[in-house]
């Protein structure tokens, strides 16, 4: 008896990337459509985008049926867009989600989604060895990048080497399980999704991975550093016994937060927002 693949939602937050995005939607419904035979539906999640993104997903889903969208005009940051599109966790057996800039490509992606018969989450690393590293970040980057690692590591012990990376891929009854315990709106968003897969017991498994440093890339290195580092603390102390501080914090935090022009952490406002959805 042949069983049939599982379903596959894959998510694409999107701030401002007309220029980008296009080849990149391309290519994975494309790729999917021939060499995956399960269900796949690929939704672009946009995140206050100012410029013509949404024409482009709308241009190309005339031409792929598996092309769908959320539009949110007001910016809710990477995690905040991730974690609207992971409550569509319900349609598909796997869901997960890649980078708008095609930094991974299709296949990689699909080796990832054939290794989750090994564990609940299958994330991809370029600092692995095997990892297939065809444009490294300059160098100002990778130092930002280790040193935030270590942060990590001092601060959760999740021994991942590569927690930023842009490819991830979970079973639903795992998104389902820990999307109440997402806040994280920034770009810090996936140690808010993988502490908590640790402390729920998921198992993830972090492999090798192909991967492309590509030109445009909206981060900021001083405020998205600071940004980044002021939610691991934050994320740090909601799980420790001065969580109550957060909420008397609340008015400091949120002009740290505009200050550095950065999404505040969500306070039980995600559920109110109202998302366009179309094909």
């Amino acid at each position: 008896m042949v069983v049939p693949e599982p379903s596959l939602l894959l998510l694409i937050p999107a701030y401002n990337e007309e220029a980008r995005i296009e080849p990149v939607l391309r290519a994975f419904a494309d790729f999917f459509g021939r060499n995956f035979s399960g269900p796949f539906q690929l939704v672009v999640v946009l995140n206050g985008c100012r410029d013509r993104t949404l024409a482009v997903v709308q241009r190309v889903a005339k031409d792929f049926s598996c092309i769908g969208w959320l539009d949110f005009p007001a910016a809710i940051g990477k995690g905040g867009a991730l974690i609207e599109g992971l409550k569509l966790a319900g349609h598909a057996d796997l869901i997960g989600y890649v980078d708008a800039d095609g930094a991974t490509p299709p296949a990689a992606y699909l080796d990832l989604v054939k290794k989750l018969g090994a564990a609940d989450c299958v994330i991809g690393s370029r600092w692995l060895p095997g990892a297939v590293i065809h444009q490294a970040q300059t160098n100002n980057r990778r130092f930002a990048s280790r040193v935030f690692h270590f942060i990590v590591q001092v601060l959760f012990w999740m021994n991942i080497r590569d927690t930023q990376c842009g490819a991830k891929v979970m079973r639903r009854e795992v998104a389902e399980k820990i999307h109440p315990t997402l806040s994280i709106a920034d770009m810090a968003f996936d140690i808010n999704l993988l502490y908590s897969m640790k402390r729920a017991g998921f198992r993830v498994l972090e492999v090798p991975t192909e991967w492309t440093d590509q030109a445009g890339s909206k981060v900021v290195l001083g405020r998205s550093s600071l940004t980044m580092f002021l939610s691991v603390v934050r994320l740090r102390l909601v799980y420790s016994p001065f969580h109550r501080l957060l909420r008397r914090l609340r008015p400091v935090e949120g002009w740290i937060y505009k200050k550095l022009r950065a999404p505040q952490p969500l306070a039980g406002t995600a559920k109110q927002l109202k998302p366009k959805a179309g094909k």
